[in-house]
């Protein structure tokens, strides 16, 4: 597998069409840290079965023209080489272009706004990514969280930006009816684990799940490893304190949990047993962070996205100062430190 890659960077690299499918891949495949095109293809074919399965295929249609667009923009702008080449420019780009048709209606406004948002995720990226750097963070999602929350927050304000299923803005309510692990057959827990992963991308379809985990073996077994626990842990923590038995069918309280332990237990820490600890509170406190949020923007009416990750693994992130290198890491140059030097 690993020679079959590796011929696959060499041809990309002496090719500017094959180069630019590359960094693409490598794009989708950095929404969980993956530095990798064949992760990136799976990821891609996830949204692509989730969309099919779920009859909108304009999820996948946008999430491909964002991904191409966002690092189209990069390219265009000028960012660091290093950056663009490890698709640091793409991941918040696809995960826009999934989101939009996911909560928007299909027409000509959301299409308008997701073109923009693409495009605009990159520019956002570079913005995060320059404050970021002062206390040695990465961006994380938080470009596509940030882009997408103007985008469809939007909607309430423009007739030509149908809803189709978020909101209505509303005062959170307690949950009276929780769930409880009583309520679900044994593959009824079994799906709701695997949406967990498939959620990462607005997808509720166990199967997007699988194809996510085997991407995530092709590049790091460690991370697939950390993805399969942070979804069981957060299905046992929401169950355990009564969620929305919808919402944790769906995997609702999973992707972000799957994030953050993925990031906390392999990506910015090396693994060991202590590691894999505080990478297990921080995944429980995504799991309580998920419902305060939900609660907290509930009158906004809109998503809470990946948000809760963002959030915890900065929190978490910020109290050690030596981490571990990787292509996650604040972004360099690019044109606005150039524009800083001229």
């Amino acid at each position: 597998m690993s020679e079959a890659i590796s011929t696959w960077s060499t041809l990309a690299s002496r090719n500017a069409a094959l180069r630019f499918i590359d960094v693409n891949l490598r794009g989708a495949g950095q929404v969980i840290f993956q530095n990798n095109p064949l992760t990136g293809l799976f990821f891609i074919a996830a949204i692509a079965w989730g969309a099919y399965t779920g009859g909108h295929l304009d999820i996948i249609i946008g999430a491909l023209v964002a991904l191409v667009i966002a690092t189209a923009t990069a390219m265009l702008l000028e960012a660091d080489e290093t950056s663009l080449s490890q698709g640091m420019f793409g991941f918040n780009g696809i995960l826009v272009g999934a989101a939009v048709p996911t909560v928007l209606a299909d027409g000509a406004g959301m299409w308008f706004i997701l073109v923009i948002g693409a495009a605009v995720s990159t520019v956002v990226m570079l913005a995060v990514s320059k404050v970021m750097k002062t206390w040695e963070a990465p961006a994380l999602t938080f470009p596509f969280v940030l882009t997408t929350w103007f985008l469809v927050l939007a909607a309430y304000s423009f007739g030509q930006l149908p809803i189709a299923s978020m909101g209505p803005p509303a005062l959170p309510q307690a949950v009276t009816t929780g769930a409880s692990p009583e309520a679900l057959s044994a593959w009824g827990v079994v799906e709701a684990w695997l949406k967990g992963p498939a959620q990462v991308f607005l997808i509720n379809n166990p199967i997007s799940g699988v194809l996510i985990l085997i991407g995530l073996i092709v590049s790091s077994p460690w991370s697939a490893f950390f993805a399969a626990v942070g979804a069981a842990v957060a299905l046992a923590v929401s169950l355990g304190l009564g969620a929305s038995l919808s919402d944790v069918t769906a995997g609702l309280y999973g992707f972000s949990p799957v994030l953050t332990a993925v990031a906390l237990g392999c990506v910015f820490y090396t693994p060991s047993l202590r590691g894999a600890a505080f990478a297990l509170l921080g995944t429980i406190f995504t799991v309580i962070v998920q419902g305060a949020l939900d609660a907290g923007i509930a009158p906004a009416g809109i998503p809470t996205f990946t948000a809760p990750f963002v959030f915890v693994t900065w929190l978490f992130l910020l109290p050690k100062a030596d981490l571990q290198p990787h292509p996650h890491a604040p972004i360099k140059g690019g044109i606005l430190d150039k524009k800083a030097k001229s």
